[in-house]
C-alpha cells in the first residue's frame, strides 16, 4: 500500500439522516468516529432495549427503505450540540437534537414511504454509537475500488453511497480486502481491520437526487459474485487524523 492516504473523512451525526465531510477528527480507542451515528431516528415499530443500548438498524430509518433519506446532508456543531439538515425538497433544517426531536420527525415524515411505519422520535446512541453491528467500528473504503467499480458500470459513483468513514486513496484496486485481520496506522491512529460490509440498497440510491438509480449490487454481484464494499475496522490505539495523512500497514 505504497502512497496510499486518507482522502476523505465523514460523519453522519444522525443514522441515515444525512452525511458531512470533514478535514480532521480525534479517534479514541474502542470508540467510533466521535459523533457518528451519535442519534438515529426511531420509527412507529420500533423495539428499543430499556437500558438505551444499541438496537439493531430495523427499528430505525435508513435509506434502504427510503431513498429520499439518501440526498440529506448535514452539518453538526458538536460543542454547540446544533445540527444543520439540508434536503433538495425538503430544505432546510436546523434543530438541538436534545430537545427538537419532533420537528425532525415531522420534517423527515414526507420524505419517508407512507407505507412504512413513520418516524416517531429521535433517539441517542450508547459510546459505542449506533452503526449496523453492535461493536464501535469505522467503515474504511477505498476510492480506487470506487472508481472501479464505477468504470465497470459506466457512471459516476458518489462515495456518499455507501456512507463510510474513512476514505483511502492509493491502494489497488479492492485491496481493502486484504487486509482483514491487519492493523493499520493512520495519521496517530491504529486501527485493526475485522471484515468486509456487505452491502444493501441504500448503495443504489443517488444522493444528489434521492432517488434509487444504480444497480450497484448487481453489478458487484454479477463482476465479483458478491456484495461487498469496504471493511469494518475498530480503533485500538486513538489520535489525530487528517487529510492526506499516510497510511502505514504494521502487522
Amino acid at each position: 500500500m505504497t502512497g496510499a492516504a486518507l482522502a476523505r473523512i465523514v460523519r453522519h451525526p444522525i443514522k441515515s439522516v444525512g452525511f458531512e465531510d470533514l478535514e480532521a477528527a480525534t479517534l479514541s480507542a474502542g470508540r467510533p468516529l466521535p459523533g457518528d451515528r451519535a442519534w438515529a431516528v426511531a420509527h412507529e415499530a420500533a423495539d428499543l432495549p430499556a437500558d438505551g443500548g444499541w438496537a439493531p438498524k430495523h427499528n430505525f430509518l435508513r435509506g434502504v427503505a427510503g431513498a429520499e433519506l439518501m440526498a440529506i446532508r448535514a452539518r453538526s456543531d458538536m460543542a454547540g450540540r446544533r445540527i444543520t439538515l439540508q434536503h433538495p425538497r425538503a430544505g432546510q433544517l436546523d434543530i438541538d437534537p436534545e430537545t427538537e426531536g419532533e420537528r425532525l420527525c415531522a420534517w423527515l415524515a414526507p420524505l419517508w414511504p407512507a407505507g412504512r411505519p413513520a418516524p416517531a422520535r429521535l433517539v441517542r446512541a450508547p459510546q459505542t454509537g449506533l452503526g449496523d453491528c453492535p461493536d464501535p467500528v469505522l467503515a474504511i473504503l477505498s476510492l480506487v475500488s470506487l472508481r472501479t467499480l464505477a468504470q465497470r458500470m459506466g457512471r459516476d459513483l458518489s462515495i456518499h453511497r455507501f456512507r463510510g468513514n474513512l476514505w483511502l486513496d492509493g491502494l489497488a484496486p479492492w485491496e481493502e480486502f486484504d487486509l482483514l485481520g491487519r492493523r493499520l496506522c493512520i495519521g496517530g491512529a491504529v486501527l485493526e481491520v475485522r471484515e468486509r460490509i456487505t452491502r444493501c440498497k441504500a448503495t443504489t440510491a443517488n444522493p444528489e437526487t434521492g432517488r434509487f438509480d444504480a444497480d450497484t449490487l448487481g453489478a458487484l454481484d454479477t463482476a465479483y459474485g458478491h456484495t461487498d464494499f469496504g471493511v469494518y475496522a475498530t480503533v485500538v490505539e486513538g489520535g489525530p487524523l487528517h487529510l492526506g495523512a499516510r497510511v502505514e500497514l504494521l502487522t
